[in-house]
């Protein structure tokens, strides 16, 4: 037994001992979070409007006495070198909150727009009790640019900034006074926009990513261009719509910032002639009728289009009606869904008749190819039914080759005599020549035409092309993509195949009953000071004084 007692004092006594002065000497770790966005890494990074101050706050009260030395903020310059901030920031603590310390510009000024930072809290930090971080807190976080019109340029008299608008949808006199056109209301909104938008020294370039004119919003049984030629009609878009061109005019008449136009699905027939009559001096972006993507000379990373060169119902159909107009026709299924589309909203959705023998349990074998096609026209009719039976001859034309009178089943795929196997009058086979379609219009990657035909109704397949045509396509140089079309604004970052971070952005709409109208891409390329980061960002223009961000991102270049 005393053998028993001899080893508990000669060998475990002594281990207790130092588990207890252990504990005393090596107290648990402090953690720490801030009050604004940042990244871990480099890449991604976060992008955040411009703080004047920034908390950091631990998890445990501070011995302020380690803090001198611990805790900087530097901005990060081309090839990783770092910089100063100026105006020069200074560390402080709140004296009621002994666990927050402070980072702030000494003049009270918020941090400088369009920089990388990075942020380094030491592990040299002691809590009142001693306890340290693990490590270094290293954060990385870039900062946007405010672009309220109504103050001086961002950039200053350095024209560098890029901004993208679409899908506007000026109609004539008749769509705005029967009430079916989509843009009105904002007339005067965009007019303050682009006024605003011709008195910033900081602006290079305006481009117009499609859908400026609308020829497709006509009800049924309205001859499209109302009596007059494809020209003619255009003149009278503009004749609706004076206050808007004149404002476009005098941006392009004081030839301070280049205005380019890409052309949408809206107003793929537009001719170039015409654009230039009502716009003398407009750019345009044009690689194929009815379609163009525009790269500035200056910015082989960026990329802007219209988006519905990758959606099957809009993408110009130089193929499946030839035989019916006997021109060069390219109008798509979607035109003739447009005019259903108006139908319906002037009726207020009245429900429509629907031929037994179209729900009348079709399958994909005895569909064939048209299946995906019949199946999104059944969803569009359910979104947008019309009173008068789908056998009526009732649809009108006189455009772009098309002289008949056509019925809504002249479109639908179904079973004529109520038995296969199923057929169409207009796009006969349209989806056998899909990859056709997809050649002639210069599509890089091809895509299914069940994806296509979801890109049509969803708007993340459609912006998801932006990864599939140029992030992932090893053809591709690009890094910054735009588009427009789903009238959805919207932004995210994705490596490329090259494993860069890359920015896709849509510019949305200005049409009236959008929720989230009057919305636009600015594109600020990195400041010539040394500066790491291209930003991106989408804003809604509510007017000069009142700007709201939506999304924003950097990528390092």
């Amino acid at each position: 037994m005393k053998t028993m007692y001899r080893f508990l004092s000669v060998f475990l006594l002594p281990l207790l001992l130092w588990g207890c002065s252990s504990s005393s000497t090596n107290p648990s770790r402090m953690t720490v979070t801030t009050s604004i966005q940042t990244s871990e890494a480099q890449e991604p990074l976060s992008t955040i409007d411009p703080p004047d101050e920034i908390f950091l706050d631990f998890s445990e009260p501070l011995n302020m006495d380690t803090i001198e030395g611990n805790v900087s903020l530097q901005i990060v310059k081309t090839g990783g070198v770092l910089a100063p901030v100026d105006p020069p920031v200074g560390v402080v603590y709140d004296a009621q909150r002994p666990n927050r310390v402070i980072i702030r510009t000494i003049d009270g000024s918020k941090l400088p727009s369009g920089e990388e930072y990075r942020l380094v809290a030491a592990s040299g930090i002691r809590s009142t009790g001693g306890a340290a971080m693990a490590q270094d807190y290293v954060r990385y976080f870039a900062t946007d640019y405010d672009l309220s019109l109504h103050l001086p340029g961002e950039l200053g008299d350095n024209r560098t900034i890029t901004i993208v608008i679409s899908d506007i949808h000026l109609g004539d006199q008749r769509s705005i006074d029967k009430k079916y056109g989509w843009f009105n209301k904002n007339s005067p909104i965009l007019v303050n926009f682009l006024n605003h938008l011709r008195q910033r020294p900081d602006v290079k370039e305006l481009v117009i990513a499609g859908d400026l004119f609308d020829e497709w919003v006509v009800p049924v049984d309205y001859y499209t261009f109302d009596g007059a030629t494809q020209s003619g009609f255009v003149d009278k878009i503009a004749a609706a719509n004076m206050p808007v061109i004149e404002a476009f005019n005098r941006i392009i008449e004081e030839g301070n910032i280049k205005v380019t136009y890409v052309p949408g699905n809206h107003d793929m027939l537009v001719e170039p002639s015409d654009l230039q009559r009502i716009f003398p001096g407009i750019s345009q972006a044009r690689d194929v009728q009815g379609l163009g993507t525009y790269t500035p000379s200056d910015r082989l990373e960026l990329v802007i289009e219209h988006g519905h060169r990758y959606d099957f119902f809009n993408a110009p159909d130089p193929i499946s009606n030839r035989a019916i107009t006997g021109t060069a026709s390219i109008l798509s299924p979607g035109f003739f869904v447009s005019k259903i589309a108006a139908t319906s909203d002037i009726e207020s959705g009245t429900a429509s008749f629907y031929r037994e023998g179209l729900n009348a349990g079709y399958t994909k074998q005895e569909s064939g190819y048209y299946f995906s096609y019949w199946a999104a026209w059944r969803l569009i009719m359910a979104q947008k039914p019309v009173k008068d039976s789908w056998d009526k001859q009732m649809i009108v034309t006189a455009i772009d080759g098309y002289t008949g009178i056509y019925s809504i089943y002249d479109l639908i795929p179904h079973y004529a005599s109520g038995s296969g196997p199923l057929d169409v009058t207009l796009y006969k086979g349209i989806i056998d020549t899909w990859n056709q379609r997809q050649a002639i219009n210069k599509v890089q990657v091809p895509i299914l035409a069940e994806v296509a035909i979801a890109a049509g109704a969803l708007n993340p397949v459609l912006d998801e092309q932006s990864i599939t045509q140029y992030f992932w396509n090893t053809s591709s140089n690009k890094r910054i993509v735009v588009f427009g079309h789903t009238h959805h604004a919207d932004l995210f970052s994705i490596l490329n195949h090259k494993g860069q971070w890359s920015i896709y952005a849509n510019s949305g709409t200005w049409v009236d009953s959008s929720k989230h109208s009057c919305t636009f891409v600015a594109i600020l390329p990195k400041k010539e000071n040394g500066a790491t980061t291209d930003t991106v960002t989408v804003y809604q223009y509510i007017d000069d004084k009142n700007i709201q961000k939506i999304k924003s991102a950097a990528i390092r270049n």
